[in-house]
């Protein structure tokens, strides 16, 4: 089998060379991009799911549909530690001056820009050594407050407001939305409520992990109103084989049904691990088909990979309290785990663990399901704690 023409591509949010089962969302996206753009009303999209999900690989091809139906986009990934301006501020600078460059009518590009000014003043951040606003003078009045919740409705108003003066809309999309704080959080759920009331053709698309409803519902309560909250997850077992089969048969090349079946048993229908699998088994296979048995030899090369990357890390960034806590949720089998049981397996009292569960969950760790349980965010984590740290005891 030729390595050059294998058709996979394990990575953190490239695309895959079959986007199977992810047709319904993608024609939400669609209908979405579409009203919003009509200026008629819709919720704007908050997509969650595990790591390994492909929820930024939808997040890229929402955005490029976007582009092909005429928006302008902005697109970033949420970091720990980073505030949200400072993310999005260069980003809507380029976007209004774009706006300011198109022809027609009106100054409310040249507005925007100043109201952008007002709001980097404001906010006292530092976003870049580069001249906001050139000779634009700050709009005085106008998201100058200091405080997010009043001054981001604001910005984005006055950005829709240019972006509808030239016949054209905004799509801001946003990757592990979880990573800002609940201020933060509550000036975009406010942002997009102004959109909404107003009809303006700015949209939000946004993905995260399952935390995030729960967050965006915490932080104002009419959240639900304003979003959709698709949950992405694993491929049920069909959409699983074509995302193997077809990139396969496309390279002139095929695969047996047990290996379909062995991959799939393995790989749980997560899609980053289809990739990591399928790319193995390509270039174990001498030739076509690749086999059963070629799958089974090349899966201790695939879980030594995503052990020393994908799985390390995360568990890297943890402290030995909190990798006893996940290696004791691993101990427990599948979860989700009630967080009763993992005190009991650790031989502590339940009331101890609640700063290490809390600094879990800030680090995108594990989530809670349902009151009283946890699960982790990263699929077959499980089965890696017990491979990392196989002597457990407390």
């Amino acid at each position: 089998m030729d390595k050059i023409k294998n058709p996979f591509s394990p990575g953190a949010g490239s695309p895959p060379p079959e986007m199977a089962g992810r047709d319904a969302i993608l024609e939400h996206a669609r209908v979405l991009l579409g009203r919003v753009r009509a200026k008629r009303p819709e919720k704007s999209l908050l997509l969650t799911g595990l790591r390994g999900v492909g929820k930024t690989v939808l997040l890229n091809d929402i955005e490029r549909m976007a582009i092909d139906t005429g928006y302008r986009t902005l697109l970033v990934e949420a970091h720990e530690g980073k505030p949200l301006a400072v993310l999005v501020a260069p980003h809507l600078r380029r976007l209004l001056f774009d706006l300011d460059r198109l022809a027609g009518a009106g100054n409310k590009a040249k507005r925007g820009i100043a109201v952008l000014k007002s709001f980097i003043g404001a906010i006292n951040i530092k976003v870049g050594d580069f001249d906001i606003g050139l000779d634009i003078e700050p709009e005085s009045g106008s998201a100058d407050s200091g405080d997010l919740e009043v001054d981001l409705p604001s910005l984005f108003t006055a950005v829709a407001e240019a972006a509808e003066e030239r016949q054209v809309a905004v799509a801001i999309l946003i990757d592990e939305i979880q990573y800002f704080s609940t201020t933060e959080l509550s000036a975009l759920i406010m942002a997009m409520h102004k959109m909404q009331q107003r009809q303006l053709p700015l949209v939000l698309i946004g993905a995260g992990l399952p935390i995030l409803p729960g967050l965006a519902g915490e932080s104002k309560s009419y959240a639900e109103r304003l979003f959709s909250f698709p949950e992405i997850g694993p491929l049920p077992e069909q959409d699983a084989f074509t995302a193997i089969q077809e990139p396969i048969r496309e390279a002139g090349e095929s695969i047996e049904p047990g290996a379909l079946q062995e991959i799939y048993r393995v790989t749980q229908g997560y899609p980053y691990f289809l990739q990591e699998w399928g790319y193995q088994a390509w270039n174990h296979a001498v030739t076509s088909p690749i086999t059963l048995q070629d799958v089974r030899e090349s899966s201790a090369l695939v879980s030594k990979r995503l052990d020393e990357n994908f799985f390390r890390v995360r568990f890297d960034r943890l402290t030995p309290r909190e990798k006893n806590y996940l290696r004791a949720m691993a101990e427990l089998g599948q979860g989700p785990y009630r967080t009763g049981d993992v005190a009991d397996k650790l031989n502590v009292k339940i009331n101890t663990l609640g700063p290490v569960r809390a600094s879990l969950i800030k680090k995108g760790m594990v989530f809670s399901p349902s009151h009283g349980d946890m699960a982790f965010t990263v699929p077959l984590f499980d089965e890696f704690m017990r491979r990392v740290m196989p002597d457990f005891n407390i």
